[in-house]
C-alpha cells in the first residue's frame, strides 16, 4: 500500500512525530490512520522508557498566571540539553503543563511520590465501602477506586484540560519521542489568592 503525503501530513499534525516515524507506522498499519496513532503511542512509551535512565542536565520553567490574577503555577520541565530546553515547542509544552497545574492544583507528580500513610488511609476508607462484596473481587474494586482516587491528584496521570483525549504522562512521553532526550516534570509549584 502506498502512502500518500497528506495522510503523512495528518497523521504528523496530529501526533507532532517525525515524518518518518509518522510513515513507518501508517506502513506497519496498512495505511489506517487510527491504528497509526495506536503504535505511534506504543512507541513513544518504549522510546521513553530506553531515554528514562539518561541524566536531565537543562530544562525550563514554564509559568502560567490566570487572567484574574488570582491563581499562578510553575513548572520546572528538565531535559537534557540546553538545545531542546530552548526549543519554542518544548517552552511551550511546560507553559501547557503550568496551566494544567494551575487549573487542577495536583497533589503529586507521579505515582511514586504518594507516600505510605496516604495510600493506607484511603485503603481503609475504600475497604469500608465493599464490606458484602466477594473476597475475589474486593480486590479488583480496590485497585479501581484506589487508581480512580489518586488519579484526580498525580499530575503524569490526569488528562490535560485543553484536550482530554491525553494525559499529561503521555504529552511528557510523546516530547520524548519527538526531542530524543529524557524529559520529566522536575517540579510544580501553585499559588492561590483563595
Amino acid at each position: 500500500m502506498e502512502i500518500t503525503s497528506t495522510q503523512l501530513k495528518a497523521l504528523r499534525n496530529q501526533t507532532g512525530i517525525s515524518v518518518m516515524q509518522c510513515k513507518k507506522a501508517l506502513e506497519e498499519a496498512l495505511g489506517d490512520m487510527d491504528k497509526a496513532v495506536i503504535i505511534l503511542k506504543k512507541k513513544r512509551s518504549e522510546a521513553a522508557d530506553k531515554k528514562s535512565d539518561r541524566e536531565l542536565g537543562a530544562g525550563t520553567v514554564g509559568v502560567y498566571i490566570h487572567n484574574t490574577n488570582e491563581v499562578a503555577a510553575m513548572v520546572m520541565l528538565a531535559c537534557e540539553t540546553d538545545f531542546v530546553s530552548k526549543n519554542a515547542e518544548f517552552v511551550a509544552l511546560a507553559r501547557d503543563i503550568a496551566m494544567h497545574v494551575a487549573a487542577t492544583n495536583p497533589k503529586y507528580i507521579s505515582k511514586s511520590e504518594v507516600d505510605e500513610v496516604s495510600l493506607t488511609k484511603a485503603r481503609e476508607v475504600f475497604m469500608t465501602e465493599m464490606g458484602d462484596k466477594p473476597k475475589e473481587m474486593q480486590e479488583k474494586i480496590l485497585a479501581g477506586k484506589m487508581d480512580s482516587y489518586f488519579k484526580e491528584q498525580i499530575l503524569l496521570e490526569q488528562d490535560f484540560i485543553k484536550n482530554p483525549e491525553t494525559t499529561i504522562g503521555e504529552m511528557v512521553t510523546g516530547a520524548v519521542q519527538k526531542f530524543g532526550e529524557n524529559i520529566s516534570v522536575a517540579q510544580i509549584s501553585r499559588l492561590s489568592v483563595k
